[in-house]
């Protein structure tokens, strides 16, 4: 591979394109701030001007979201796994019907899986512009995004309109439903009561994962954060490491699928056979099946990165032994 093929699948932090327009609560006072990114794969955008970086499929979805401080993504639920990790800031990921069964606070490097089934929100509750990184389980993300009925009803009221088809309209810009389509619908009462209300305690311990505790584990190896023998066991169609400086190898290996390299800290420089480059913190780059590379930190200093590869377990519900 040439160093202008792989290039064409790295995406720079720089680079990349942010939405304003991607979901139902663009408009939503509090929630009309943020930018979302799809960086690979077609991602669960609502709108037709989401810019897909990189359309190859990998069997699980790369995006981003990027908000300044106070505001917030609404309720939503997926029916595939949704990880993040806080790039930069300090961010609130809270949970429940009303979003007030659970919470948790996340620092820069720490990852949540957040469990299937449950609506979620997130924001940005530090003092600068915040981006967390997301990867979503299944080519397709499990077909959209589930929106709490509050959410859709707030959006109405500020003149955004999502159809059965997936997709949005702005009644203030002057767009309709097409003859023929109705809009989404709202959940009902007994389709709400089939998502559950865990508590913090009950979320926290077995989906959440520190950044500085999985510095501690990578020391020889690469910590296993998600997969079946993950510090987060689960299954959801994809596994995550963990690299530091300690554990990285500067020996070549392979994978028969596409892989992810996201970095962390640090700078890190990427070598296939053909060439090289050097990441950076926020970069995403995509590395073909097959192809015989590695990384190791380009500088003294810290350095982490999380790197993402593909299953043959399906995409689907959190998975638990049992």
């Amino acid at each position: 591979m040439t160093p202008e093929e792989m290039d064409a699948r790295i995406v720079r932090y720089g680079d990349l394109r942010p939405c304003k327009t991607a979901f139902i609560d663009a408009h939503t006072p509090g929630s009309d701030q943020k930018e979302n990114f799809t960086i690979i794969g077609g991602g669960v955008s609502e709108s037709l001007d989401q810019h897909v970086h990189i359309a190859i499929p990998h069997g699980f979805n790369i995006g981003a979201a990027g908000q300044p401080p106070k505001c917030r993504n609404s309720l939503h639920s997926h029916r595939t796994a949704e990880v993040f990790f806080v790039l930069k800031g300090r961010w609130r990921f809270f949970w429940g019907r009303w979003g007030d069964a659970g919470e948790v606070v996340l620092e820069e490097g720490d990852i949540i899986n957040i469990p299937t089934g449950i609506f979620r929100g997130f924001e940005n509750i530090g003092t600068d512009y915040g981006m967390i990184m997301a990867i979503l389980g299944g080519d397709d993300a499990g077909g959209g995004v589930i929106w709490a009925p509050q959410v859709i009803e707030d959006a109405a009221d500020h003149g955004l309109v999502l159809g059965e088809n997936g997709r949005l309209y702005d009644t203030k810009a002057g767009e309709r439903l097409p003859e023929g389509l109705s809009p989404m619908p709202l959940l009902t009462e007994a389709e709400l009561a089939d998502y559950p209300e865990p508590e913090a305690l009950d979320v926290v311990p077995g989906h959440v994962a520190r950044c500085w505790d999985l510095v501690a584990l990578a020391g020889r190896k690469p910590a296993k954060v998600i997969g079946e023998t993950g510090l987060l066991r689960d299954k959801p169609g994809f596994e995550v490491d963990f690299v530091t400086r300690a554990s990285a190898s500067d020996a070549m290996h392979t994978h028969d699928r596409p892989s992810v390299l996201m970095p962390m800290h640090g700078h890190w420089r990427l070598f296939w056979e053909g060439g090289e480059t050097v990441l950076n913190p926020g970069d995403t780059a995509s590395v073909p099946a097959d192809l015989p590379h590695g990384a190791v930190p380009a500088m003294t200093g810290e350095a982490s990165l999380y790197h993402i590869v593909g299953t043959d377990d399906p995409a689907g519900p959190t998975w638990r032994e049992g």
